[in-house]
């Protein structure tokens, strides 16, 4: 059971569904439940951390069912999503099969998810948190039938107004909607003839539909269009002021930033700056924009310039290291950014450990600047220098299944093995696939008569066929 606040009581937020077979329900207080269930576990419940996950999740539902989604909190507590599906549900097959798609999307996702498709927003609300089903489709014109035997707490009451509506017998949505108005109105408020009316479609409700923040922008429209270099690069510092005011009013820094330059022939020229890490340093920024201006083709003219931060990370402020108590550490985020950009972000990365004994899944390739990872290598056996990316087959001759080679051939190139140290096995990670289940491999380090040393290994164990083929195979480069 989670619990929350409601003024100065502690109530029931939300309950499992042994707690509500026990009588615990929504907005009890916390004591009346505890009595009514010993031993409830009772923990704290996050308002915020919950609209927060669903508003993550209606923006994902924006891409991929409907453009409007907005967060329901029209029940008191943010506790779901409404879509207006009107014209995107046959894109989806239909209206259940849209339902039963997205009911099944969230379940592999680990969310349990009810929903219901009605004429209103009132009735979807009620049908989708009463009537028992995942996917359940009201049928057009026919949301008053479906409301009917529905209990006066699915219109979206106050607790109070449903307890004082049970209290004179109203227990049913179709006993309110026969009952004289006027009465009820006087002695529980305008909110009870709203709701009745939003649900039956009376007065229409609207959806306010989530939002993603906008992304940081700028932009200068020119009377003349421009076309030199030294102009362009004039203007776009008068562009990246103002957006490093905008980061830092919003506490972010850029990760990516996009120069886009409309010409006067409806063409737009796009310049891409990628970033190690969040920054709004105007003159890094100013910089890396100006590399990039001779891969512009300007036409017959620019008319306008727009930059825009397409990624943009939060960034704190940074407290500087006097020299006086240690050494400031270098960055090399100017220089990463500055070679990404010319020969590409894929060309630069830096190798980092993996919890693995297979050779070629103990390492990884990562961003140049990620932090480091407290993984390392095992310190048992040495590694070699070059690790070639996938082992390469080679000729050779054993004389015992453990004993090293006597000589192998590798590239055409026949090398005699002076002295060797090994072997070190290895066996498969079984979690993998049963294939790895009694697969092995033994690792040899050897020196030939040149002084070259080279990493080899025999697939499998020298002795059953079901641990490997048998075969050999240099892996790696001493130095």
């Amino acid at each position: 059971m989670l619990a929350g606040r409601d003024g100065n009581r502690r109530v029931v937020l939300a309950a499992d569904r042994a707690a509500r077979r026990s009588g615990v329900t929504l907005g009890m207080p916390v004591a009346k439940a505890q009595a009514l269930v010993p031993g409830l576990a009772v923990q704290d419940g996050q308002p915020d951390a919950d609209r927060a996950a669903l508003e993550r999740l209606a923006l994902w539902l924006q891409q991929r069912v409907s453009p409007i989604v907005a967060v329901d909190s029209s029940g008191g507590t943010a506790d779901g999503l409404v879509l207006d599906t009107t014209g995107t549900d046959h894109l989806h097959g239909g209206e259940a099969v849209m339902l039963r798609d997205l009911v099944r999307r969230l379940l592999g996702a680990g969310i349990t998810a009810r929903s219901a498709v009605a004429d209103t927003l009132g009735a979807a609300h009620a049908v989708a948190r009463v009537t028992p089903g995942t996917a359940i489709v009201v049928p057009p014109d026919g949301s008053a039938a479906a409301l009917a035997d529905l209990p006066v707490a699915a219109l979206r009451l106050p607790a109070a107004t449903v307890a004082g509506l049970q209290d004179l017998g109203l227990t049913r949505v179709r006993d309110l909607a026969a009952a004289p108005r006027a009465p009820l109105v006087l002695r529980f408020g305008a909110i009870l003839a709203q709701r009745l009316d939003q649900a039956y479609g009376r007065i229409d409700e609207p959806i306010l539909p989530i939002r993603p923040v906008d992304p940081v922008a700028v932009s200068r429209n020119f009377a003349e269009p421009i076309a030199a270099a030294e102009t362009i690069a004039r203007y776009i510092g008068k562009l990246v002021l103002p957006l490093c005011s905008c980061l830092e009013e919003r506490g972010l820094g850029a990760r990516r930033l996009d120069l886009l330059l409309h010409r006067v022939d409806s063409a737009v020229q796009v310049v891409r700056v990628v970033l190690a890490r969040p920054i709004r340093d105007p003159k890094h920024m100013l910089r890396l924009l100006c590399e990039q201006i001779e891969t512009i083709d300007p036409g017959f003219g620019i008319e306008r310039m727009e930059l825009v931060a397409v990624l943009a990370e939060p960034i704190g402020p940074r407290q500087a290291v006097s020299s006086l108590i240690e050494e400031p550490e270098a960055d090399l985020s100017g220089l990463i950014d500055t070679l990404a950009n010319r020969l590409g972000g894929a060309a630069l990365y830096r190798m980092v450990p993996v919890e693995s004994d297979v050779p070629e899944r103990s390492v990884r390739r990562v961003p140049p600047l990620e932090p480091v990872s407290e993984t390392r290598w095992p310190a048992d056996w040495p590694r070699p220098t070059r690790l070639l990316a996938r082992p390469e087959p080679i000729e050779t001759m054993a004389m015992l299944p453990d004993h090293p080679p006597v000589f192998f051939v590798w590239r055409g190139i026949r090398r005699k093995v002076r002295c060797a140290d090994g072997p070190e096995r290895v066996f498969g990670e079984w979690w993998r696939g049963d294939t790895e289940l009694t697969t092995a491999r033994d690792y040899f380090r050897v020196e030939d008569t040149t002084g070259e040393r080279f990493w080899l290994f025999r697939a499998g164990d020298g002795e059953h066929g079901e641990t490997g083929s048998q075969r050999w195979f240099l892996h790696g480069i001493f130095a």
